[in-house]
């Protein structure tokens, strides 16, 4: 269940059980956020380089920006020691199980620098209720939640990014263990080292993409599954993370201030963009969509 080309894509979006968009948010306070070493490209020159209070007030906003629409923001307490689990879209993946009940199956962080944020989310998923698993013991591979694996709103199908973070063999064993298909997509440049980096979700038919991060193969897959792709800019994808927004509701776009030409674009396909100044999380390698974890 695990498709890597159109050749082999045998399904149609009406063959994916439906799946409610989830109404809640995750957010990590950035408490202890700093950049304290070099794990992606965009950390480069910026240790030690972060400025605390801005950052809070960042992250801040962001929290308002959900409440505003009426996505319950759920706060897990930043960690000493741990200057990225801000990031919380990478230590997990939430899903409804086939009879309803809540899920998440932890990651398997990459880096050893981000090894120990994990055991942080396992202990907050189980206090508000979900059935906590993992990836087979037995596999060796390395999984980072929804930094690489997102779910196509409304539908029961994931979009899985590998090559950096992810291993493609990650996407067989999640699939055998939570029942679901999943289109994988090579990533190649370690710019965008997370397929949220390049890739963002907005309806069931529409998605923002950087298309020089994926191939030819990857591209023929997303223009097949969304009718409406928005494409972001180079430098607005590099430098601004343009394509690392994200669209809580069908309608509003989380997004790093100043992307301009990716805005006119989002706005011309129908959608409210709303701009938000992320700059100091920007120089550890993230923007909106690594800074939250959507939850049933």
């Amino acid at each position: 269940m695990v498709y890597t080309d159109l050749a082999s894509i045998d399904f149609s979006l009406d063959d994916c059980p439906s799946l409610a968009r989830p109404s809640r948010v995750v957010l990590t306070s950035p408490d202890y956020f700093d950049v304290q070493y070099v794990i992606n490209p965009h950390m480069s020159g910026n240790i030690g380089g972060v400025n605390q209070p801005v950052a809070m007030q960042q992250w801040k906003a962001l929290r308002a920006a959900y409440s505003a629409l009426d996505v319950e923001p759920l706060i897990v307490d930043g960690e000493a020691g741990l200057p990225d689990m801000v990031f919380c879209a990478n230590q997990t993946l939430p899903y409804k199980k086939t009879d309803g009940r809540n899920g998440v199956v932890l990651s398997r962080m990459h880096a050893p620098e981000r090894q120990n944020e994990v055991p942080h989310y396992a202990e907050f998923f189980d206090a508000i209720g979900y059935d906590v698993t993992s990836l087979p013991e037995e596999v060796d591979i390395d999984f980072e939640g929804m930094g690489d694996a997102i779910w196509h709103p409304g539908r029961r199908l994931l979009w899985g990014g590998y090559g950096f973070r992810t291993d493609r063999e990650t996407y067989e064993a999640l699939s055998d263990l939570i029942d679901v298909r999943v289109i994988a997509l090579s990533l190649s440049d370690p710019e965008f080292y997370h397929l949220d980096t390049c890739f963002s979700v907005l309806d069931t038919d529409s998605v923002l993409i950087f298309p020089d991060a994926f191939d030819d193969k990857a591209l023929r897959l997303i223009h097949r599954f969304f009718d409406t792709v928005v494409e972001a800019p180079e430098g607005e994808s590099r430098h601004q993370f343009a394509c690392n927004a994200h669209c809580p509701d069908g309608d509003h776009v989380f997004i790093q201030e100043g992307c301009t030409e990716t805005v006119e674009r989002l706005a011309d396909a129908g959608f409210r963009p709303v701009e938000l100044d992320t700059s100091e999380f920007l120089k550890s390698g993230g923007s909106v969509f690594c800074m939250k974890q959507m939850i049933w």
